[in-house]
């Protein structure tokens, strides 16, 4: 069975050649439902075979509008500079970070906690967007592996600041291994 002779499931990438980049998102019984970045949602036989399956999802029996719905905004944000809006916990809002120089001659610093958890969240979106660059580019396979453990140990030193997140779902996740 070839690349073109699967079927994709909800979630699988495609690059289509006149509407571009897009991702499955309903399948029906002749023609999958694909939501295109620049021309909206089309249908596509099952049988079209000009497109590229950039990103093949094995078809579920079953899956939840909620699964279908992570899929498609991580498929959005992997496509675009899209940045989520990641809420700063609520025990945090209007607080200040304080640096204290070990010597006490030297004047501190404070920082809002908004600012520095809003840099935080650029560095995790901007380590997002390299990881599908890496994905995406022409490395071969060990290249890319390797590259992706350097960006999930990144991802691991970051933990520290999960604290400052609202919401769990959010967080930064290292090596689960360790």
């Amino acid at each position: 069975m070839s690349e073109q002779d699967k079927l994709l499931g909800i979630g699988s990438r495609v690059r289509h050649p006149a509407y571009g980049d897009g991702v499955v998102i309903r399948l029906h019984r002749a023609a999958y439902e694909v939501c295109f970045m620049m021309y909206g949602i089309k249908q596509v036989g099952k049988e079209y075979d000009k497109w590229e399956i950039i990103d093949a999802v094995i078809p579920e029996e079953t899956l939840s509008f909620s699964d279908a719905e992570k899929s498609l905004i991580k498929i959005l944000r992997a496509f675009s500079d899209i940045t989520e809006e990641v809420p700063l916990g609520e025990r945090w809002k209007d607080g200040v970070m304080i640096l204290r120089p070990g010597d006490t001659e030297l004047k501190e610093k404070e920082i809002p906690i908004e600012t520095f958890f809003h840099k935080i969240v650029m560095v995790r979106d901007r380590l997002r967007v390299m990881e599908q660059r890496i994905n995406s580019s022409n490395l071969d396979d060990e290249e890319k592996v390797n590259l992706q453990q350097y960006i999930t140990r990144i991802y691991g030193s970051l933990t520290t600041f999960n604290v400052l997140f609202k919401h769990k779902d959010q967080y930064f996740i290292g090596d689960k291994t360790n």
